[in-house]
């Protein structure tokens, strides 16, 4: 029995979304390290979506531990990829290995620690850092989009956290899912135009 039928769907559809802009991402890279990364991190989100909608809906406790290190993933991804498209020498290269450390750091955090608060403060770091590489190129092509799909998924953030619930069938989950589906729609609308900085 399904125990969070809404929270599973909205959860595989945002899975399915994020997975479809990650293709037309990966198809469209014409060479830049920036939307690759940022293709990748799509990919990884997917996967923890559909990972959590699967642990929400039918109580699965072992993929708890999964989902939350894909979305690390995705978070290292986002500030690797903004890296590229920001900064050059040895700006990019030292943000780069930020991404990498932080991902590492993070993994061995939540492999002891996987509470839910410890996603929050890796994903709030990477959202702070992607957002101030993008406030500072925010001419560039592709910066305002993006910080736009900052500016939604810290919405969804505190939609989730309120624990603001629509209706008894239709929860804060639910809602946030809603929500980072249209950051990822933002997100998507400006990697697209992200070129690696010269």
């Amino acid at each position: 029995m399904i125990s969070e039928p809404m929270t599973l769907a909205t959860d595989y559809l945002l899975a399915a979304v994020t997975a479809a802009l990650a293709v037309h991402i990966l198809r469209g890279t014409e060479g830049q390290y920036a939307r690759r990364l940022w293709g990748l991190a799509f990919f990884a989100l997917a996967l923890g979506a559909a990972l959590g909608g699967t642990y929400h809906g039918f109580q699965l406790e072992a993929l708890w531990k999964p989902t939350v290190l894909m979305v690390g993933l995705a978070s290292c991804g986002m500030v690797a990829g903004s890296a590229f498209a920001t900064a050059h020498g040895r700006l990019r290269q030292a943000l780069v290995a930020f991404a990498l450390v932080k991902l590492a750091a993070f993994w061995l955090w939540i492999w002891e620690d996987d509470r839910f608060i410890w996603v929050v403060a890796d994903t709030g770091l990477g959202f702070a850092l992607v957002a101030l590489l993008h406030a500072l190129r925010a001419k560039e092509p592709g910066s305002g989009a993006i910080l736009a799909g900052v500016g939604l998924s810290v919405v969804a953030g505190l939609v989730q956290a309120s624990g603001f619930d629509l209706h008894r069938h239709f929860n804060h989950n639910d809602l946030y899912h809603v929500i980072q589906i249209a950051a990822m729609l933002a997100y998507y609308r400006g990697v697209r135009r992200l070129a690696d900085r010269r």
